[in-house]
């Protein structure tokens, strides 16, 4: 059997469990097939465009971001955007695996992982996305398959430029020593109001949320606070390590 027919196979597989994923949530709109974004740095690959992931990473070094495992090597990473475990199903970032940052903000999510485990020393802090290029941003901006004016109800708009393009935002859950991930209600990504911190009580009188969810919840909340972030109101997931003013004061958007 020749290795293109195995290829063939293989992305087969993939675009099924792509769409398969896809099937199973429904508060997110599917991704369209092909994007008139500006592009990020990719390669070409038989018939397949790809994320030049080498590019990508040069790009984000050369801007003077750090790789978290320079920080805190004990932190999980696990970019969402790497494969179509996201709410686009589709793979932005290419074969990159790791998560890189503002060096402040790389030494910020050390300490917010140190205080952590002081406090539950068999959990630890796993990354989904840290810095994402304007360039990418621009694709899934131009990837969902909404109208333009209802799209920055899932990402924001590339023109203005968000506090992930300048690295000094972060995506991120809690895993247990085993690896899992603790039960935060809902899964990373999720589009609806079972993911607002703003509305977490009255999911609670409603019964859609568990007081054990909201402590889960509360746990990664009190370790990145106390680390010097801020959540959001509408992504518990989300934190910001300044506001956005203070980013343009302080660093440059990773194009």
């Amino acid at each position: 059997m020749g290795k293109n027919f195995l290829s063939i196979l293989f992305l087969a597989a993939l675009l099924a469990a792509c769409k398969e994923k896809a099937k199973e949530r429904t508060d997110v709109p599917l991704a369209v097939a092909d994007s008139a974004a500006a592009k990020p740095a990719e390669v070409s690959t038989g018939n397949k465009i790809v994320p030049d992931t080498a590019a990508i990473e040069q790009q984000l070094i050369a801007a003077g971001l750090v790789e978290i495992a320079s920080a805190d090597s004990s932190i999980s990473v696990d970019l969402k955007y790497s494969s179509c475990d996201n709410f686009l199903f589709a793979d932005m970032y290419g074969d990159l695996e790791k998560c890189y940052l503002q060096p402040d903000v790389a030494l910020k999510l050390k300490k917010a992982q140190e205080l952590l485990k002081e406090k539950y020393p068999y959990y630890s802090l796993i990354v989904f996305d840290g810095v994402r290029p304007r360039s990418i941003q621009a694709r899934m901006w131009d990837t969902i398959a909404v109208p333009a004016y209802e799209r920055s109800k899932y990402v924001s708009n590339p023109q203005n430029g968000s506090l992930h393009n300048f690295g000094a935002a972060v995506d991120l859950s809690i895993i247990d020593e085993n690896g899992i991930l603790l039960d935060m209600g809902t899964p990373y990504d999720f589009f609806g109001e079972l993911a607002y911190p703003r509305e977490e009580q009255r999911m609670i009188r409603e019964g859609r949320l568990t007081h054990k969810q909201l402590f889960n919840r509360e746990i990664l909340r009190e370790a990145m606070q106390a680390a010097g972030f801020t959540g959001i109101t509408t992504e518990w997931w989300h934190f910001n390590s300044c506001s956005r003013n203070e980013a343009v004061l302080k660093y440059k958007i990773v194009e």
